[in-house]
């Protein structure tokens, strides 16, 4: 989770009316971060001292699972000392451990100093670890065809046991699934001469396919995070690098790049009510 400056100044804005009772607070997350259960995983957080001493204080992280009507404490910890001058914004990383979960599941973190004085919450959302595990029933009797160069996705269907036919060195049009992901690439170059028309000529023959463009290059043209061609009754959804960025760390990554491929074989034309925005 990065926060745009924009961001972090409008929420400083916001903290005007305090400053005066309360020196150390959380600059509030625009939504939930995001991490995978069972592990060690890192937190963004923001600080800003809004008055006109120095902060020095020891901050501990209070852990809860919450429902709409609950919350249990987790646990409580000691997290570190925090230094931070009057006026400034720092920028820090907490490592947390969450437990296994079989679904979505939300949690929050109080930031409280030394006195028990909430300096902020953090909402999360823990998913489990296998939510890629979803490719299998999408490809039905057949494996997933996986183009991988930058070999991202293939350990991660390798740990969760799913068969998947490597297209790196074959031809694709010989490949005979109904489900096909190209890519992630580090740059043009990984892709190798006629990949489009191979794209093109596997699509023709009733393969869905999601292609996961490289990085754009400067002064390319701007283009939509994604977009659909249709070949008869599936598509070639095209995808910009940003939406599935970091597949191992990221779930957000998976969920899309779940969503994705149910698009290219179930491929919609979207309407207003797909405009809002998405929890």
């Amino acid at each position: 989770m990065k926060l745009s400056a924009i961001w972090i100044m409008f929420a400083l804005a916001c903290f005007g009316p305090v400053a005066a009772t309360a020196q150390l607070q959380l600059v509030p997350d625009r939504e939930p971060q995001r991490v995978f259960a069972g592990g060690t995983r890192p937190i963004d957080l923001v600080w800003h001292n809004g008055g006109d001493q120095t902060f020095t204080g020891e901050i501990r992280a209070r852990l809860l699972q919450t429902t709409s009507a609950t919350a249990v404490l987790l646990g409580d910890k000691s997290w570190k000392k925090l230094q931070v001058l009057p006026g400034q914004t720092i920028l820090e990383s907490a490592a947390l451990d969450f437990p296994m979960v079989k679904a979505e599941t939300k949690f929050q973190i109080q930031w409280l100093d030394d006195t028990n004085h909430v300096l902020g919450k953090t909402e999360v959302l823990v998913y489990p670890t296998n939510l890629l595990a979803e490719l299998k029933p999408l490809a039905g009797e057949e494996t997933v065809g996986i183009f991988d160069p930058q070999n991202q996705l293939k350990p991660l269907l390798k740990g969760l046991k799913l068969r998947f036919t490597d297209l790196e060195n074959s031809d694709l049009e010989h490949f005979l699934g109904k489900l096909a992901v190209i890519g992630p690439f580090q740059s043009k170059a990984q892709m190798r001469d006629g990949l489009a028309k191979q794209i093109k000529m596997l699509a023709k023959k009733g393969t869905a396919i999601v292609w996961l463009h490289p990085p754009p290059e400067k002064r390319e043209r701007l283009l939509p995070s994604f977009y659909t061609v249709m070949e008869h009754t599936n598509a070639v959804v095209v995808v910009q690098t940003g939406v599935v960025s970091n597949l191992t760390g990221n779930p957000q990554a998976q969920l899309n790049l779940i969503h994705l491929c149910k698009l290219a074989l179930n491929p919609n034309a979207p309407d207003l009510t797909d405009l809002s925005p998405q929890q």
